[in-house]
């Protein structure tokens, strides 16, 4: 177990490494030439122009103004000066709710027993209260957007005699007479996509080697086909590439007349539009068809919100994919035991002793045992954690989610319980993988907390020297970027001869709801769970929360693009994890009580959990409502103010190319423009072909003819 000097080393190291990253930031941040890496948000919307433009030479790159460096902290309060409906309308309402998620964490420690959860309750219901009322404000207030308008139908039922497109308008024609617009059927392109992106790529290489040369014309730049270049034939670069261009110009072609022209390509699937939000309301939340497993509806994603691979994937193979992912992700969890275990015997000076004992006499040393214990379980840990992310996005877009969104708050969900389980209870609870899993087997579920809650006091310490690596000094490296500092300037010095090139070099990504999120909530868990233990945990986790606020607040000022907008869905997530926190450090108080001579005082708190989960309730059926469905209300009233303001307005234009593939809008082929159009037409409907003698009750708007019942009303009619 560390010692406070341990800590006293991995404290300074850590605020020694925060500093540091502070002031390299603080000058980088104001060099001319490091602008667009730390300003890119504001260049993305047109209101920072670049200051490498005028001056002289070294005033391009350098900043020469002596006095701003002086103010190297002033970002801090222009982070803080910006008002939230400012910032709602600057980054969205996705970025503004995050960063209430770290106003929380200053207030949800500072209690104790009922007191502290009280507090705690009430201030997420506040917060559910404040955050459900912006959602309903902003969806108000927002401008149209094709989402409001549409739906996603899936598990379209086949038909012999119409093809998905019709069979889609005839249904929607019959049954949302007053209201269907349009439709968009979703088209299997995930090879065209491949194909384009690989033709992107090789573009850029291309455009890399006509630089280089227009650089140094004495010499045609070569390189070797075989693997990663190492070996093969050595060709001439210029020639290569474009002759692999064209081929897949060909390539291109010929797969995009297979998608528009095979009906196998047309998956069971359509965006279908309204006329009125009303509209797409009713369609969105309601039952389409007798057979409740075919003609499903949901909201659709908004266009930049949507992940086009999983729409050609079966909807009937979801289930089974859904299934994999979670035996999938059970092992994953388990088995990453082993080397969250490993990192905990790091901080056993005895442990390591006895495996290596030749290395006795160095580790003895006072400054080498502080680092070890102090220093390196935390920084560790961090390490075996950063290839998580990716594998869980993997999982989720497996699964089959549908919108970038949705494929972050599964991942979210999984990370947070990964953390949980391995970096939490897998730090607190001594012992190999195995030697856990084999300890819970042989023991009553009762005696669970007690084990837990035993391990806590003396995992502190570890914790705290957790926070500070991947806390403090991991914040002061978010704020520095020097990731994305260093591939900028690459690109920018090999690769970018245009303002495009320029722009695309900058792409500051997106905040990582992902990661961060998850991230957040497990401080909310060692805060909610230390603070009657160790509450000497607590200053450490209230410093990262402040820093972090205004960190992030700057970042999503100045940096990150916001690549959707989901109107804060995202908030029940939240307040679910919190209020599992919450649960969780109840139970395990209870246990760490009923061992400490004070099993008599255990059953003053079972009404605690009890209680927390009877408010949880509570808010999901007061506030939820609001994440999940769209008021018929609200719908008309926008809709009645949007016809009073616009009585002209041509909608249909506005919606009919929302929902088409990117590659059918985006390419860069002479030939695109033929397919966008073909796109553009208006759906025409086609006399039914269907020789069933009962007919619909109403007539086809376009045909004139009648359509027959669906198959599935005939099977069960």
């Amino acid at each position: 177990m560390a010692t406070l000097g341990d800590i006293g080393v991995a404290a300074t190291i850590n605020i020694l490494t925060a500093f540091a990253f502070f002031l390299a930031f603080a000058i980088l941040r104001i060099q001319p030439v490091n602008d667009r890496v730390y300003f890119p948000k504001w260049y993305i919307k047109g209101l920072r122009s670049s200051p490498l433009g005028t001056g002289a030479f070294v005033g391009k790159l350098v900043n020469l103004d002596f006095r701003s460096y002086v103010r190297f902290l002033n970002w801090m309060p222009a982070a803080l000066q910006m008002p939230e409906p400012e910032l709602i309308d600057h980054a969205g309402l996705d970025s503004a709710v995050y960063l209430r998620i770290y106003l929380i964490g200053f207030w949800t420690h500072l209690v104790m027993a009922y007191a502290f959860t009280f507090w705690t309750c009430y201030v997420l219901n506040k917060e559910y209260e404040i955050v459900a009322s912006m959602r309903l404000h902003f969806l108000a207030s927002e401008h149209r957007r094709p989402d409001q308008f549409t739906v996603l139908v899936r598990n379209v039922p086949p038909d012999p005699d119409e093809s998905i497109s019709e069979l889609v308008e005839h249904f929607f024609l019959v049954n949302h007479p007053d209201h269907f617009l349009t439709h968009q059927v979703v088209y299997n392109a995930n090879k065209l996509s491949e194909l384009v992106n690989k033709k992107k790529k090789m573009r850029n290489w291309l455009d890399f080697y006509q630089l280089k040369y227009s650089r140094n014309q004495s010499k045609k730049p070569s390189l070797k086909t075989g693997f990663l270049g190492l070996w093969g034939t050595r060709v001439d670069a210029i020639d290569y590439y474009t002759s692999e261009i064209e081929k897949l110009s060909k390539e291109i072609s010929l797969e995009r007349d297979k998608v528009m022209n095979n009906p196998k390509a047309i998956m069971p699937a359509a965006f279908v539009s309204f006329r009125t939000r009303w509209g797409a309301a009713v369609c969105a939340q309601t039952q389409q068809s007798r057979n409740p497993t075919v003609w499903l509806t949901e909201w659709a994603p908004e266009p930049r919100d949507i992940y086009w691979d999983n729409l050609a994937l079966p909807f009937v193979s979801l289930a089974v994919r859904r299934l994999i992912v979670a035996a999938a992700f059970f092992f994953l969890t388990f088995f990453f035991m082993i080397p969250i275990a490993f990192v905990q015997s790091l901080a056993n000076i005895e442990g390591i002793e006895k495996a290596l004992p030749f290395l006795k006499s160095l580790i003895e040393m006072k400054v080498v045992k502080s680092f070890i214990q102090g220093f390196l379980p935390g920084i560790a840990l961090k390490i075996f954690l950063i290839f998580l992310p990716s594998i869980l996005m993997l999982m989720s877009k497996f699964e089959g989610f549908i919108s970038i969104s949705g494929l972050e708050r599964r991942s979210a969900t999984r990370y947070y319980i990964f953390q949980f389980i391995n970096v939490f209870l897998g730090s607190i609870i001594t012992g190999t993988a195995f030697q856990q899993l084999n300890s819970f087997i042989h023991q009553s579920a009762n005696d669970i907390p007690k084990t837990i809650g035993v391990s806590i006091p003396m995992k502190a310490t570890f914790f705290i020297t957790y926070i500070m690596v991947d806390g403090w000094a991991g914040v002061a490296g978010e704020i520095l970027r020097l990731k994305p500092l260093i591939i900028y300037h690459l690109k920018n010095f090999f690769l970018v001869k245009t303002e495009k090139d320029r722009e695309e070099a900058m792409d500051p990504g997106t905040i990582g709801f992902n990661t961060g999120e998850p991230q957040i909530q497990l401080y909310f868990l060692l805060g909610l769970v230390y603070a009657v233990v160790s509450p000497i945990l607590l200053p450490f986790i209230i410093v990262f929360f402040g820093l972090a606020y205004v960190v992030y607040r700057h970042q999503i000022i100045n940096v990150y693009n916001q690549e959707y907008e989901s109107a804060a869905a995202f908030w029940p997530d939240v307040h679910g994890r919190i209020i599992v926190a919450l649960v969780v450090s109840q139970l395990l108080l209870m246990g760490l009580l009923s061992t400490k001579h004070a099993a008599q005082s255990t059953p003053l708190l079972v009404t605690l959990p009890v209680l927390t989960i009877w408010f949880h309730r509570f808010c999901k059926g007061r506030y939820e409502p609001a994440f999940v469905k769209y008021p018929l209300q609200e719908a008309m009233m926008k809709d009645t103010l949007e016809r009073a303001r616009e009585p002209n307005l041509n909608l249909k234009s506005f919606l009919q190319n929302a929902y088409i593939h990117p590659v059918f809008k985006d390419g860069d082929d002479s030939d695109n423009d033929e397919t966008t159009e073909a796109g553009e037409k208006e759906p025409v409907l086609v006399p039914t072909k269907r020789q069933s003698r009962r007919n619909t009750p109403l007539a086809s708007k376009r045909s004139g003819s009648f359509s027959s019942l669906l198959p599935e009303d005939q099977e069960l009619s």
